[in-house]
């Protein structure tokens, strides 16, 4: 299996994956748009590839005190329509390379009409302002501890801001998490170039953490 693998390479794969790739939302409604939006997030893992020479040539096992373990790992980062799961595009690289750096290979599937949503891995300020020259609108948790001017204040408590050379709006917010280990509380703060002050902040508290696979029994800015 692995010789016929060898012999047919990675360009049949490549093809089909280019031929079914994409959001797959035509027809569809409700969770997979949002305000007009196709509701979209972008995300890493490491996954792990066969123990062989050449794949060590290239990715590297994860660390341990008493040198690499288990098997060699690949850093996958995808970018995914989140109300059908479809896959819009994809980034293999060694682990070497950060999602961020991954992130900015993506770049070119975003558009328009697209809200995205990252974690904190993705928030920093040069590749936001990136994500939004692609005039997608993203919707990003960064670190708490990240200064924001308050500019203008909106009703619901969330402000209008600058990251960089971006106008952003930033809510901070108390969520109450509910997991198999009990009920925890904690503090996130999230941005995004989403300025309008009709769309309330809870509304996109909610988005962000119902789509990030957090079951939410309780949200409120603060």
């Amino acid at each position: 299996m692995a010789a016929s693998r060898r012999r047919l390479g990675v360009a049949p794969l490549r093809g089909l994956f280019e031929a079914v790739r994409g959001a797959v939302a035509a027809g569809w409604t409700g969770s997979v748009w949002w305000h007009g939006r196709l509701v979209c997030a972008l995300d890493g893992t490491q996954v792990v590839v066969p123990d062989t020479d050449e794949n060590k040539t290239v990715y590297r096992k994860g660390g341990g005190n008493h040198g690499g373990t288990g098997y060699p790992l690949v850093r996958l980062v995808v970018l995914i329509a989140c109300g059908t799961r479809g896959v819009i595009d994809a980034v293999f690289a060694p682990t070497s390379d950060g999602e961020p750096t991954c992130a900015t290979r993506l770049l070119s599937s975003l558009r328009a009409g697209m809200i995205v949503l990252a974690d904190r891995n993705v928030g920093g300020q040069p590749l936001l302002e990136k994500i939004a020259a692609t005039e997608a609108d993203p919707l990003v948790r960064v670190t708490n501890n990240r200064l924001f001017p308050v500019g203008e204040t909106y009703r619901d408590g969330s402000w209008r801001s600058r990251a960089g050379r971006l106008d952003v709006r930033v809510i901070r917010c108390e969520i109450t998490i509910t997991t198999d280990a009990g009920r925890k509380t904690g503090y996130y703060l999230l941005v995004s170039t989403l300025l309008d002050p009709a769309i309330p902040a809870t509304d996109l508290v909610r988005l962000y953490h119902n789509w990030w696979l957090i079951e939410i029994d309780h949200s409120q800015c603060i």
